[in-house]
């Protein structure tokens, strides 16, 4: 069997694209890389403060640099942030560089799990339901013209998320493999 790609993980924010990013990377004895996380310590500043100070271009300037980075190592687990997907330099950097896989969620689950969350700027400004509504209605298409292999992630747990993503790729990279 060929060697899997570097695994990228997309999807909206609370999808748990960090959480299930560190447990395939460690099922897969690989090194795990959150671009949010990379932006940070290479700046010394947290997301909220350079959005702050450089805007949400400027943010997204940095994510596209980072991206170009961590997509140049080999065999690696990459969790993007959830707006990633929407510069389409970034959509195609993403698709030549691994297998794609989107973390799909509802926005309900989204609410749940950034309900205490004060560290994501696009969600401090209204009401936090109808503006994940928007996200999503924006970023879905995005997220599945860029994904090879979709995976819900609400009501499950982050091992069984991982399993299955596990078993799916392993599947793309050798389609003779059992199926059971």
């Amino acid at each position: 069997m060929q060697a899997l790609p570097n695994l990228i993980l997309i999807g909206p924010m609370g999808a748990g694209k960090s959480t299930i990013g560190r447990l395939l990377a460690a099922e897969l004895s690989r090194a795990f890389y959150d671009s949010d996380h990379q932006i940070q310590a290479r700046c010394g500043a947290d997301i909220p403060w350079i959005f702050d100070v450089e805007g949400e271009a400027g943010f997204r300037d940095r994510e596209t640099q980072m991206i170009r980075e961590l997509t140049r190592h080999e065999g690696v687990v990459i969790a993007t942030g959830g707006g990633a997907v929407l510069r389409e330099e970034n959509r195609r950097v993403l698709r030549e560089s691994g297998t794609v896989i989107y973390l799909l969620t509802t926005v309900e689950q989204q609410l749940r799990r950034t309900a205490k969350d004060r560290n994501r700027p696009l969600l401090q400004r209204g009401d936090r339901e109808q503006l994940l509504r928007e996200m999503f209605a924006l970023r879905d298409p995005l997220y599945r013209a860029t994904a090879d292999v979709v995976v819900r992630t609400d009501r499950r747990g982050p091992r069984a998320v991982v399993n299955e993503i596990v078993r799916r790729v392993t599947r793309l990279v050798d389609p003779l493999q059992c199926k059971a």
